[in-house]
């Protein structure tokens, strides 16, 4: 798991590569953590130039839907626009693991409240609630 908060006023697309950056995912056997998930499902809000960029120099499977003014523009331009990026319907409907395990997270008053002034209290807390969920399940 990888956490990065930021300012409520800041856009979560931002601290995409910051968020990628950080993911250590232990091997089962010897050897240095993976770096590289398998996929990358997301949201509309991570459909810009600079996420898929990222994601295609370090070649990462993805399942980004195009928003409709970048689909409106590209046809727009005609064959000038390029290809339509790659779409799995199925593999984005697993999307909803995440966001359930984000309201999880929020059933927590702390978490969901966040009256925790220094950002060090904040990560603790949700540290926390993510190790009772974990234990729960």
């Amino acid at each position: 798991m990888s956490l990065v908060v930021t300012p409520g006023q800041c856009a979560d697309c931002t601290q995409f590569e910051t968020v990628m950056d950080k993911i250590r995912v232990p091997r089962l056997t010897a050897g240095r953590p993976r770096t590289t998930p398998d996929s990358v499902s997301a949201d509309k809000a991570y459909s810009n130039r600079r996420t898929r960029r990222y994601l295609r120099r370090r070649t990462i499977p993805h399942v980004i839907p195009e928003k409709a003014d970048q689909a409106a523009n590209r046809r727009k331009r005609g064959s000038a626009g390029g290809r339509p990026p790659g779409f799995d319907k199925e593999r984005y409907k697993k999307r909803n693991v995440v966001e359930r395990a984000i309201n999880k997270l929020k059933n927590f008053r702390a978490v969901a409240t966040r009256y925790d002034k220094r950002v060090y209290v904040f990560v603790g807390t949700v540290t926390l609630a993510a190790l009772a969920i974990w234990l729960r399940s």
